[in-house]
């Protein structure tokens, strides 16, 4: 049975339902053109990673990092989504560290001993981009005392706020969904920085994907930004457009990963 998946960005509820939606939009204009053995609505049951592996994957999102480890070759790129958040430049993004509201860090060096909180260790948003920004202070590989894998950037906040750890990356879209329609997830945190940007989560089909499958995945997306009808999705989505990236664009995701080896820094720790 085909599988359609949007699970990264997935919460909180006005997001999943504008999902269901933006799906239920592309399928109507991909049967409009002819394509057909297509999922009536999207999968949520499938675990976010387990969608990308899927023969019979129409569309899905996932994260750049494991896209540039694993998923080359494996998948076919289809668009990159554009979003609205402040610190998105285009199809380029990065990640926000976060604090407690109330702790007296003032920079990344401060945060030496401190405890991390991250998503998972395949992550971009929540590893790569802080392993990066991290190098530079670490001490013969080391850094912080502790390392707590959450599973997802949600539950890193609340680590955060809760005093379970003391620092996190968090998606700067997560972060923007959250700010508008959970503010209390984010209501005990602060900004300390900002990490470098890169390209953002790539919206991808199964490898064995034809050219013409393809073209009628982008071409349905370009009539979803382009119709006016979908502004208040869109408008909830934070989709402003869509871009077409190739690998030389995710290869600047290695790029972060092979600095931080290059400082003595390969992991987290």
């Amino acid at each position: 049975m085909p599988v359609a998946s949007l699970a990264m960005y997935a919460a909180p509820e006005p997001v999943a339902a504008a999902n269901a939606a933006w799906w239920a939009d592309l399928r109507a204009r991909l049967v409009a053109t002819g394509v057909t053995a297509l999922p009536e609505t999207l999968d949520t049951d499938l675990g976010y990673d387990e969608a990308w592996h899927r023969p019979d994957l129409v569309l899905a999102q996932a994260c750049g990092y494991p896209y540039v480890r694993r998923l080359q070759g494996r998948v076919r790129l289809v668009a990159t989504p554009c979003y609205a958040y402040e610190g998105c430049d285009g199809p380029f993004s990065g990640s926000l560290i976060v604090v407690r509201r109330d702790a007296v860090f003032s920079d990344i060096g401060a945060l030496f001993g401190s405890r991390v909180a991250i998503n998972g260790k395949d992550s971009n948003s929540g590893m790569n981009l802080l392993r990066l920004m991290i190098a530079p202070h670490a001490i013969k590989g080391r850094f912080f005392s502790a390392c707590l894998e959450t599973g997802g950037h949600r539950a890193s906040l609340a680590a955060v706020a809760g005093n379970r750890a003391d620092i996190a990356a968090i998606d700067t879209v997560t972060f923007g969904h959250l700010r508008r329609f959970a503010p209390e997830e984010v209501a005990n945190v602060r900004i300390l920085a900002r990490t470098p940007i890169g390209p953002g989560l790539p919206l991808i089909t199964r490898g064995s994907a034809s050219d013409a499958f393809v073209a009628a995945l982008r071409q349905a997306l370009r009539q979803f930004v382009d119709d006016p009808s979908t502004a208040d999705l869109r408008e909830t989505l934070a989709i402003r457009d869509f871009a077409l990236l190739d690998d030389s664009h995710y290869e600047r995701l290695r790029d972060f990963e092979r600095e931080a080896q290059r400082l003595g820094y390969p992991e987290i720790a």
